[in-house]
């Protein structure tokens, strides 16, 4: 199994310097990744290549850049230069935004399936030529100088926060794979994996984020789970795929129980045609119970 954990500090004294600690701890009980959603504070690419270049042999990714805002040269150089730092374990997550996104950088968001298309297009072309002579209708890509770093192979691997059939159908065409989160076994197997086959003209990653968390006090667990993952609900494309699986609440899709429970529930994920499993929120319970998390990770990578 190909496993994973997505890290988000609380009440970091220095964000970069607990993040990296916190990740050697991962990586010392066995398991092979960590992620690093992207905030309005640090730089997650950034982020990953430190992590990277402090935990020799872990991967790192990040999950997932909104392109709304950004440019597909600026962010080709951000991952070439973390995969170089971290001799080529890093794994480069987009998404398309949402208003909200948009609105930080005073942008509307507008055709956000023609931008995502556009933003891969682009971006494929600085990957895997060094350069790129892209003109679409909302993105020009034509940089002056040639844009391959050295020693960031091999190519950055390109994975997008797709669900929608629109997104998917892009992503299949233009990215490595995808980054699905909330999206129960049921959908993936049902709807996101034959929709991304159907496109796809390569073979896909499918590297799905699922709350869990190993702990014995599950009431208490489950209650701050519904606090914390209300926020989905309101994004139409997570209300989608949690109306697809047949639920009501973001946390309705959180495992949360003993080793058992969420090692069953892992696998019901790779049955329905994952190929990696990132579990978030591993830290509902507080810290012991998210270092019992990582162990079973851990057990179950070996």
């Amino acid at each position: 199994m190909t496993l994973g954990v997505a890290l988000a500090q609380t009440n970091a004294v220095n964000y970069v310097d607990d993040t990296v600690e916190q990740s050697r701890a991962v990586a010392d009980h066995g398991v092979k990744s960590v992620w690093f959603g992207q905030r309005s504070d640090y730089d997650s690419p950034l982020l990953a290549a430190i992590v990277g270049r402090e935990v020799p042999g872990l991967e790192v990714g990040t999950s997932a850049i909104p392109v709304v805002g950004r440019h597909p040269q600026l962010v080709s150089s951000l991952a070439q230069t973390a995969q170089a730092a971290t001799h080529g374990r890093y794994h480069l997550g987009l998404a398309l935004g949402s208003t909200l996104a948009a609105r930080a950088f005073g942008l509307p968001f507008d055709k956000p399936i023609a931008r995502l298309r556009e933003f891969l297009t682009g971006l494929r072309e600085l990957l895997d030529t060094g350069t790129a002579d892209f003109h679409g209708d909302l993105l020009t890509v034509t940089p002056s100088m040639p844009t391959a770093v050295p020693g960031a192979q091999p190519r950055v691997p390109v994975l997008v926060a797709a669900m929608g059939p629109q997104a998917l159908r892009v992503s299949g065409e233009l990215a490595d794979g995808i980054l699905p989160y909330l999206a129960g076994p049921k959908t993936l197997s049902e709807h996101i994996v034959p929709a991304l086959t159907a496109a796809a003209t390569t073979p896909q990653r499918i590297v799905a984020f699922v709350p869990a968390v190993v702990t014995a006090d599950v009431e208490a667990t489950r209650a701050k789970a519904v606090e914390q993952l209300a926020f989905y609900e309101q994004i139409p494309s997570y209300r989608r795929v949690l109306e697809l699986e047949g639920a009501t609440r973001a946390a309705d899709l959180a495992v949360i129980g003993d080793e058992e429970t969420v090692a069953a529930a892992i696998r019901r994920y790779y049955d329905a045609g994952a190929t990696e499993v990132v579990l978030s929120a591993t830290d509902l319970a507080g810290p012991a119970d998210q270092i019992r998390t990582w162990k079973l990770l851990g057990e179950l990578s070996r």
